[in-house]
């Protein structure tokens, strides 16, 4: 027979379960940063963040493949597809985060990776992130940071296609080849370039 003391714990514990899930407000949020290995890291560090998810969107071919969209004339994006909590963190840094991770300036490119399939863009769910993100885009471009305007498209969000289990959390499965690959790419170079300590990772 369990103790008081541990009859306690396990309501406490329970009672706390239930209290989490009943005010957890999951979403999601959709974005474009060139490969999608690299734009991983940064959002699976965040805390509210569920799952991040490779993929593709914003094309017309159905269930495209990796070779179909790095190929091009898709119309797809390498993208994330994130899930988030967002009664522990909000869209909008999320967004800053998505900013400090790419070079917003880039036109149907982004580092080494050039094309359409790696245009950076905005997938957004509903109005409310729509608002947000075209605010960010806006102040982004106000506040003259850059001698270019902001190429970053806002659009919709489309079916999502999770990406061949092989690039998921490709990072971590392959941690030796990622690094070779991003520094190959001049990534974190070029991060550092458009916004100084608040490059991201």
């Amino acid at each position: 027979m369990k103790s008081p003391v541990m009859l306690f714990i396990a309501l406490a514990t329970l009672l706390f379960t239930y209290t989490h899930a009943d005010s957890a407000e999951y979403r999601k949020a959709t974005f474009a940063g060139g490969c999608f290995w690299c734009m991983e890291p940064a959002f699976d560090a965040l805390k509210g963040v569920i799952s991040v998810t490779s993929g593709y969107t914003g094309g017309e071919k159905t269930n495209p493949t990796y070779k179909d969209v790095s190929a091009g004339g898709t119309g797809h994006a390498e993208s994330i597809e994130i899930l988030y909590d967002a009664s522990a963190i909000s869209y909008q840094k999320l967004l800053d985060t998505f900013w400090h991770n790419i070079d917003p300036i880039a036109v149907n490119r982004q580092f080494c990776d050039t094309g359409n399939q790696y245009r950076s863009a905005i997938f957004y769910h509903s109005e409310e992130q729509a608002r947000l993100a075209r605010t960010s885009k806006t102040a982004l471009d106000r506040s003259r940071r850059f001698s270019e305007p902001v190429a970053t498209e806002i659009t919709p969000a489309a079916r999502f296609y999770p990406a061949e289990e092989y690039h998921q959390d490709y990072y971590k499965k392959n941690p030796i080849r990622y690094k070779y690959y991003r520094n190959g790419c001049g990534r974190d170079k070029r991060l550092k370039e458009l916004w100084g300590e608040n490059a991201g990772h």
